[in-house]
């Protein structure tokens, strides 16, 4: 294989949907789409257009122009999103589920080649862990259990929540974890954008330590998520 052809097979060309969220890897993602652009998205998606029901999203930063134009405008590193489900409603809008896949870094933005957003992305893949870290990896990912289980008492009605199953792959836990919980918006691009999973293992278990401690301490649960993975409750995110 040719150097080109590595580095071609390291990036993409995919839709992107910047938003004021960051959509984690295993976690669910509704939208209720409203804007033209995002409409042609969804019909592009539902018709097979773009390949593999597949596409992009990235935060948006605080300080940035309404109208995302540059790579300096959202946060660098995203996550593609598979279209799962998809509703069209009479007037054309549309309301869809998607759940978080992969990472990637964002490198260029074109808002020239069709209704939406198009960027060039190169994947982000983990660091390996070191061998033997078999054991610190039950450590972490036990007491990022149990913080998590911490926040959950204290934010959600007992019954209302379930945590990952026994055998969710640490990889993917700290993801999966933090994807139940409120955390703010840059808190979730931290997790993202760290690609050691014993690292991002730690990260989660101190950041929802940390939310328990809030919760319990102000005696208040915070409002209900306003992403819910129900098509019936939609995210005016666009």
């Amino acid at each position: 294989m040719t150097d080109a052809e590595r580095t071609g097979a390291r990036q993409a060309t995919i839709p992107l949907f910047p938003l004021q969220t960051v959509l984690l890897p295993g976690a669910a993602l509704p939208l209720h789409l409203f804007e033209p652009r995002y409409r042609q998205l969804a019909v592009d998606l539902r018709a097979g257009v773009v390949p593999d029901k597949r596409f992009g999203i990235v935060a948006m930063r605080a300080s940035a122009a309404r109208e995302v134009e540059s790579v300096e405008h959202v946060h660098e590193i995203g996550c593609t999103a598979l279209l799962e489900e998809s509703t069209r409603l009479p007037d054309g809008r549309f309301d869809i589920l998607t759940v978080g896949e992969r990472r990637f870094r964002l490198l260029d933005i074109d808002a020239t080649r069709a209704p939406y957003l198009v960027g060039t992305v190169e994947w982000v893949d983990d660091d390996q862990p070191p061998p033997g870290a078999a054991e610190a990896t039950a450590r972490l990912a036990g007491s990022a259990r149990a913080a998590y289980r911490r926040y959950c008492e204290s934010a959600w009605d007992s019954g209302t929540w379930t945590a990952p199953a026994p055998e969710t792959h640490p990889v993917d836990l700290a993801y999966l974890l933090a994807a139940d919980c409120l955390l703010p918006l840059a808190d979730r691009q931290r997790l993202l954008e760290e690609t050691h999973p014993l690292r991002r293992l730690r990260m989660v278990g101190r950041l929802l330590s940390r939310e328990a401690g809030f919760l319990s301490t102000l005696h208040a649960v915070p409002a209900p998520p306003a992403q819910l993975p129900d098509l019936n409750t939609r995210a005016c995110l666009n």
